[in-house]
């Protein structure tokens, strides 16, 4: 092998729609090229080494990590996202570096205590613009993680920051209005702000990358949700049969291995969700891929609808699955009694905080002693910590000898 293909980022073959490095609209900072990554690689190991993707570690998925060893954390869920996008982005002739960057940090800006930590921060944030976790993660990487010598954030490419606001759809429809996620309160202040220092096409979809990292997401937590539920003891594997799909597949399986040792068949069952879902988004894809015949990354986004997406049948058992996990494991009572616990935490410290912003980190106390400016400065350090951390922090401000005292 000649030493300088050595230093060339490794190429294989991409659709004609997928993402191509080599014509990436650029990063906010330009900064010169890797000799041996392209831009999309360096996107991905810039957010592996960032501190909010280690964060995640001891961040809630659905159970707190302290009270399990076993159990997904927000990290874990996010490395088999990663796993998934690739999949299907090789599957589709997609960049998968691209697909496993936006993968990765689909959640940085999640809070502390799952989706509920969430819920509360953005009720405390409601008279301050609120909280929403993607326009949050957008902070992060553009923002809050202060690592390089010359600008704040991560300076990743636009396809990723693209990626990352928009792997749901649209922000705003084509006559620039809320789409309707968020017609009830309007586009995140905080993605208003960046796209007008750097436009990131708000009315258009995102990348087949983008849309496959999306779509990878909820097959990740459909399979693996349902694989912590088993093993929290919080349904029994007959009372899956409720879901037509899942009972499917327990038929097969019970077909294929008669006796099988319960705890394999519930690997059986996750591994085979993911198989048929991956399957099965791989067909419809190139079946809308092959309908819409779009030129181009850009003709992509200019498609009036998502292009990586289920059939109708594996949508209806997705949603199927759901109704099921909802029920049964999100809204059970061990988990609401945490969740409850975890949002008393979250409210106590933003309130302690905005009273006393100098009980916070030197580097993370607010410029301005103005209201709006120490809320978001308070969100933003609340936002960022983990679980263990949290409630550290409360303990010492609320039980040893601390504010409330």
């Amino acid at each position: 092998m000649a030493a300088d293909s050595i230093l060339t980022p490794h190429d294989r073959p991409l659709a004609r729609y997928a993402s191509d490095w080599r014509r990436s609209r650029g990063r906010l900072a330009p900064e010169p090229g890797s000799p041996t990554r392209s831009d999309f690689q360096r996107d991905r190991d810039r957010i592996i080494h960032s501190t909010a993707f280690r964060r995640l570690a001891h961040k809630t998925q659905v159970f707190i990590p302290l009270h399990g060893d076993h159990f997904r954390t927000r990290l874990t869920h996010t490395i088999e996202v990663g796993q998934i996008a690739r999949a299907l982005a090789r599957g589709l002739m997609l960049d998968e570096d691209l697909a496993e960057a936006l993968a990765l940090a689909h959640d940085l800006g999640h809070t502390p205590f799952g989706h509920s930590g969430e819920d509360a921060l953005d009720a405390l944030m409601r008279p301050y613009g609120g909280f929403d976790h993607n326009a949050h993660a957008l902070r992060i990487v553009t923002a809050l993680e202060r690592r390089y010598a010359d600008f704040d954030g991560l300076n990743l490419t636009w396809e990723t920051l693209e990626g990352l606001v928009k792997h749901n759809g649209p922000a705003l429809t084509r006559d620039g209005r809320p789409t309707t996620r968020f017609l009830e309160r309007g586009v995140p202040a905080e993605i208003l702000a960046f796209d007008a220092r750097f436009p990131l096409g708000l009315a258009s979809y995102a990348s087949l990358e983008a849309q496959a990292a999306a779509i990878a997401d909820d097959v990740a937590y459909d399979a693996h949700d349902l694989d912590d539920g088993l093993r929290a003891g919080m349904f029994a594997l007959e009372e899956l049969r409720e879901v037509a799909f899942w009972a499917d597949i327990l038929d097969e399986i019970a077909h294929w291995r008669p006796g099988l040792e319960p705890m394999r068949v519930v690997h059986e069952l996750g591994r085979r969700v993911i198989t048929r879902f991956v399957e099965d988004i791989l067909r419809e894809s190139a079946r809308r891929l092959a309908a819409a015949a779009p030129a181009d990354a850009d003709a992509v986004r200019a498609h009036h609808g998502a292009l990586i997406a289920p059939s109708a049948a594996m949508a209806q058992a997705d949603a199927d699955m759901k109704r099921f996990l909802f029920k049964r494991m999100y809204r059970h009572p061990d988990v609401m009694r945490v969740r409850a616990q975890g949002d008393e935490v979250l409210r106590d410290l933003f309130r302690a905080y905005v009273e006393r912003p100098d009980e916070m980190p030197p580097e993370r106390r607010p410029a301005l002693d103005e209201e709006p400016v120490v809320a978001r400065a308070v969100a933003d350090y609340v936002a960022g910590m983990t679980d263990r951390y949290a409630l550290g922090e409360h303990r010492r401000l609320f039980v040893a000898g601390g504010i409330s005292n």
